[in-house]
This record gives structure tokens, sequence and C-alpha cells, in this order.
């Protein structure tokens, strides 16, 4: 099974404790919705988890290997990937944006085409493939970026605040391509201020409070789905 392991985990910055976990899990075909008050480090968190910053003591253990930068390691390229709500895109067409990862992952050309084609259209977004990412609106670039993971169909996503000022279109639509890469085991990783049709796929919850990390089951009746989800959810 595709796992990432937290043992022992601290994050300091100076004197100041952000947060600290004793043993945390990962894994692929997990729903987990990370919850914590604004400033408790949730989006610190999952940087340190992608191996873009390094914690200030602890281990990440990677399929059974200690690593401080498993991510720069070729077998685990693409196998976890993180999603801010301010995605980064690359500077091209969203035809390119799309194709960019799967160039790096031996996909064949013609698999690689049809999943373009499908992550677009399913994204919203397949009358602006040749349209500069950069001229996107907001929810179009958030689409695009869960879209483009969607092409790699990574083991382990994160998601940070996928749905944050996006309009009831945008949600719907991201939604149906997180609920497919569920579907096909992909773990995920949700933070978000507010209960929706995303979290309501979560079945775990890690907790932020107190400076310390912890797990435990998740009541999906703790909040209120939005109503545009529902369909996606029981269908």
């Amino acid at each position: 099974m595709v796992q990432l392991k937290i043992n022992k985990l601290c994050m300091q910055f100076g004197d100041r404790l952000l947060f600290k976990a004793d043993a945390l899990q990962f894994a692929k075909g997990d729903t987990i919705f990370l919850q914590g008050d604004n400033g408790t480090g949730k989006t610190t968190l999952m940087k340190v988890l992608a191996g873009l910053i390094p914690a200030t003591s602890g281990e990440l253990v990677w399929q059974g290997q200690t690593h401080t930068k498993w991510w720069q390691k070729s077998p685990q390229l693409g196998k976890l990937v993180y999603l801010h709500q301010h995605p980064y895109l690359y500077e091209g067409s969203v035809k390119y944006n799309l194709s960019f990862a799967g160039r790096h992952q031996k996909m064949s050309g013609k698999l690689l085409a049809q999943r373009v084609d499908a992550a677009a259209k399913m994204a919203g977004l397949e009358h602006l493939l040749d349209a500069n990412a950069s001229n996107l609106s907001g929810g179009e670039r958030q689409r695009l970026a869960i879209a483009r993971a969607w092409v790699i169909q990574p083991d382990l996503l994160m998601l940070d605040e996928p749905v944050s000022n996006m309009d009831k279109e945008s949600r719907r639509l991201v939604l149906e391509m997180v609920h497919t890469l569920k579907r096909q085991g992909t773990g995920l990783l949700v933070s978000s201020h507010q209960t929706c049709g995303i979290t309501a796929l979560c079945r775990q919850t890690w907790q932020i409070e107190n400076q310390r990390i912890t797990s435990g089951p998740f009541n999906t009746e703790q909040g209120s789905v939005q109503e545009e989800s529902l369909h996606v959810i029981t269908s």
C-alpha cells in the first residue's frame, strides 16, 4: 500500500511551537479532513508532507524508507500532489499546463492526450485549451490545477481550501473531479474552513488544537453539506 508515515513531528519558528504530532499516517484510499483554527499550521503541515519545507524535527517515512526530501527522487515524483488555494500555473496555454506533468511520467502520447481531453471536459475548460493560463479567472485556475492533478492521477492528493471563493458551477465541477479520483483510490487530505461536498467525502479527521495534531473518525453530520454536492456524493 502506498503510504506516508509521520513520526515524532515537530514544527517550530524560533521559540514558538506551531504543532507537534506523535504519529500520523496518510495512505492511498484515505479521506482525511484537516481541521484547525486560522494560524494553527494547516498549510504548513501540508507543505512539510509535500517536502516543500523541512520540519524542525521528526521523520517522514515513505514506502518504508525515511526521507527528508523524498519528493525529489523520481520513483515518488507525482505520487503525492499538494495544491495550494492559489495554485501555481506554468506560463503557457491551458493544454500545456494539463500535459506538463504527464510528459515527465513516461506516459504514452496517446494516453496523455486522452487524459488531457477528459480532464479539460470535466473541468469545463475544453473551450479554453489554447488560452493562456495566466488569463483565467480564479475559479478557472483552481479547476485547471485540480484537472492537472487528475491527469497524472496521484496516489495521494492534498487540497488546501479547494473551493474557496468559487462560484456554484466551479464547486460542482471540482467536486466531480475529486470524487472521481476518490473512486479510483486516490488518498485525500483536505483543509477547509467550511464543510462542503469535498469534506463530506472524508471519513477521518486530523485536528490541530492546542499545538497538537490528533487523528480520529470524522462525522459527516458535524456540518451541513452544500446542496449542489449531494447528487455527486450519492450517485
